[in-house]
């Protein structure tokens, strides 16, 4: 019997980000696995969780699939989600069936470009690949290079987007209409109806992060209205 594949499984459902803050006591193997796990057993079709470690302790708790990067901030770039093969290599090792990388237009070290990382992604780990993309030229530029799926992820979070907010509802639509690859919406998702929004539009399927595991910045926003009282 064979099994379908990651991204297949995956259509028209929800991926559950599991991440916290690294200054944050959830920001630990067993609780981000804890949430992962709790995330599954109500219907998540897949989880996409940052570092190896927490990757690792994921992928002994759940069955499906895993979009695992690794944030790593390097001096002189801006790219910083899998930014390098190497990075890639340790998130496969971990576990993830899928790797989530940035792939934006702007420069990465070492020479590196998208295609090279995603090409050696493919040939000498044997992963999908995800690409986080901020606008229509990157997500075009990404499919070409062989991204497996494509997301919305960074929309609002470059230089070039900044003065945009997620969700990136406008960039979904262009990047179902452009590309033959499936498109995720990911970014700013903060409730059902516009999860199920980003399906109408066309999404293969949704991420939703901080409005489901993000309690940090949850409480945060909660004290904050409230300190107008």
């Amino acid at each position: 019997m064979s099994h379908p594949s990651p991204i297949a499984s995956l259509k028209h459902g929800l991926i559950v980000s599991c991440q916290a803050p690294i200054d944050s006591p959830l920001h630990e193997p067993a609780v981000i696995a804890a949430m992962a796990q709790a995330a599954v057993n109500q219907g998540a079709v897949g989880v996409r969780i940052d570092t190896p470690a927490h990757v690792q302790a994921v992928r002994q708790r759940v069955n499906v699939p895993i979009i695992g990067l690794w944030k790593q901030q390097i001096p002189g770039y801006d790219v910083y989600i899998t930014p390098q093969f190497d990075h890639a290599a340790k998130i496969a090792a971990a576990g993830a069936d899928i790797i989530a990388i940035d792939a934006t237009l702007r420069e990465r070290p070492n020479g590196e470009t998208v295609k090279s990382l995603i090409d050696r992604i493919h040939a000498d780990l044997g992963k999908l690949v995800m690409a986080d993309v901020d606008t229509l030229k990157a997500a075009i530029h990404a499919a070409q290079a062989g991204a497996d799926v494509v997301g919305t992820t960074l929309y609002g979070y470059t230089e070039q987007t900044r003065h945009l907010s997620p969700p990136g509802f406008d960039l979904l639509t262009q990047m179902v209409q452009a590309l033959n690859v499936p498109c995720l919406c990911e970014g700013g998702i903060a409730s059902p109806p516009m999860a199920d929004q980003a399906l109408t539009l066309g999404a293969y399927a949704v991420v939703v992060g901080t409005a489901i595991t993000g309690i940090d910045a949850q409480v945060a926003t909660y004290c904050t209205a409230l300190q107008h009282q």
